[in-house]
């Protein structure tokens, strides 16, 4: 019998690079600090991290907007540091995925200092989308994500394409340096022991020819309104059957997952199908609101989805770009027993799930001063940004920069004053700490036949999602009352229960005999 791939089951562990851990104390998170604080991650019990980018980058985005894809920002260390990582992982018995940037580069990438050097309708300036505008004004009606127009001029009277910040210049795939440079950056990372790629805005690559004017420019940037000439054009799936093939050189099960928005789930499908990416993130189950209804609703079509092409799901319920699930469900008691409950209904699943870095601590988005926010959303005008997920993680200690680093300078984000009680050390040894709970589901986890494919729903009352996967029966209240729960041994409970499910709670049972 054929073993199945190690990702299609795997717990991933997101690591923002910045705010992980910081190994000389100068307030930025970096590739030693994660080395030395590996031992968390394998008492946690994942199976994988994920790094976000550690490349030389002008930090404009915080790492997407790389300047060289082939080596590692001197503030996070150098690529000695990175294969000491990569040793050390690998002793653990655990992966390490890279995030890989192909939509755009940095404006300080040597490719796009050339086409500013360059001549309009230049091969360097092909890299890219350098346009004319007889109107004077951007050559069409695109707006940023971050903010504004997704064009700029530059002082010989062109503009050129950034669907994201000016400093992020969108990449040119028709041109044939572009496809085959990203092979090498793919080569290379393969070749130094990563397991896989994460792979950032994975549908954005290829533009419609003649990059046309849309109809609603800001629905047009949420990448769910159809046939729009920015997002999910046919030929970014022949990049990603080439980088299949690519993955399949290499032992091991390498694979790859994209971050992919689609307004269609048959559109989402395509970039799964057996010859292209291994995943692509299920940011539904992010996105549904605190509801047995929409929890099934998400569940049902995600194998609605996948079931067709034979691929695996991927469950997630935060990352370095959303607030983090306990504020989302509501803050305080109530959020953080909703979000443990969401956890452990997620970690039952059949496919891999990706956690993200402080969520084992119960951490909750930070009112990140205006003074001190750095992401250029905010700095672009497009509401509070992302930096309150960001925070560095506190360690140990009752006051800032609770042993993020060593000494007492601070990191390059505050944190609050009342996260002692958070830290990791503070709750390693308290049973009832939500660090202990993560260890507990993950442990239980392992422990589980995982080989069924899909769940089997079962009569429940209004406001619960009931669900069996094997020999365990998962039951998640999301009602106001506490319901009576079935006859079976309880192996995790989100909160105590006692012959009732609470509000806001989650249990795995296994039938008794």
């Amino acid at each position: 019998m054929t073993q199945a791939p190690w990702w299609r089951d795997a717990v991933f562990y997101q690591i923002y690079v910045r705010s992980f851990s910081d190994s000389n104390g100068d307030g930025i998170g970096d590739l030693p600090g994660i080395t030395a604080r590996l031992d968390h991650l394998v008492d946690l019990g994942v199976d994988a991290m994920w790094l976000n980018p550690f490349y030389p980058s002008p930090q404009h985005d915080h790492g997407y907007d790389v300047a060289d894809y082939r080596d590692v920002e001197p503030d996070y260390g150098t690529l000695a540091d990175f294969d000491a990582l990569m040793a050390a992982a690998t002793d653990r018995g655990l992966k390490v995925v890279v995030d890989i940037v192909p939509n755009h580069t940095s404006s300080a990438h040597p490719w796009f200092q050339a086409a500013l050097a360059s001549a309009p309708g230049s091969p360097e300036r092909r890299r890219y989308h350098f346009c004319d505008s007889p109107s004077g004004g951007p050559p069409n009606n695109w707006v940023s994500c971050f903010g504004g127009p997704a064009w700029t001029q530059v002082p010989d009277g062109q503009w050129y394409l950034h669907l994201f910040d000016s400093s992020q210049p969108d990449l040119n795939w028709a041109h044939p340096d572009i496809p085959a440079d990203f092979e090498r950056t793919l080569r290379f990372w393969l070749d130094r022991g990563a397991a896989g790629v994460r792979i950032d805005v994975a549908h954005a690559l290829y533009k419609a020819e003649g990059l046309p004017s849309v109809e609603d420019p800001l629905a047009s940037i949420t990448s769910l309104v159809l046939d729009t000439p920015m997002w999910d054009q046919p030929a970014v799936h022949e990049v990603y059957r080439h980088w299949h093939r690519i993955l399949a050189e290499y032992p091991g099960d390498r694979m790859a997952v994209g971050e992919v928005w689609t307004p269609t789930a048959e559109q989402l499908a395509r970039y799964v199908r057996a010859d292209e990416l291994q995943q692509s993130f299920n940011f539904h189950w992010l996105l549904a609101p605190w509801s047995a209804t929409a929890f099934r609703n998400v569940i049902d079509q995600t194998f609605a989805t996948l079931d067709p092409v034979g691929a695996t799901a991927t469950w997630v319920l935060n990352n370095h770009d959303v607030m983090r699930h306990v504020t989302r469900y509501g803050g305080g008691a109530k959020g953080l027993a909703r979000a443990k409950a969401a956890t452990l209904t997620m970690l039952a699943l059949p496919g891999s799930a990706y956690l993200y870095m402080g969520e084992e601590l119960g951490l909750e988005q930070v009112d990140v001063p205006e003074e001190a926010r750095q992401d250029p959303e905010y700095l672009n005008g497009r509401g509070p940004g992302r930096d309150g997920c960001r925070v560095p993680l506190p360690w140990s200690g009752d006051t800032s920069p609770y042993g993020f680093g060593p000494g007492g300078g601070q990191p390059w984000l505050p944190q609050p004053d009342n996260w002692g009680t958070l830290s990791v050390a503070a709750q390693a040894q308290d049973p009832t700490s939500t660090l202990s709970f993560y260890r507990s589901a993950l442990d239980v986890r392992r422990q589980l036949d995982r080989s069924r494919r899909h769940v089997t729903w079962l009569e429940a009352p209004e406001m619960v999602l009931a669900f069996e996967r094997g020999e365990v029966q998962v039951w998640l209240n999301c009602g106001k009352q506490p319901v009576p729960l079935p006859e079976g041994e309880i192996l995790i409970s989100s909160q105590p229960v006692d012959g009732v499910l609470p509000r806001d709670t989650a249990v795995w049972l296994r039938s008794r005999p």
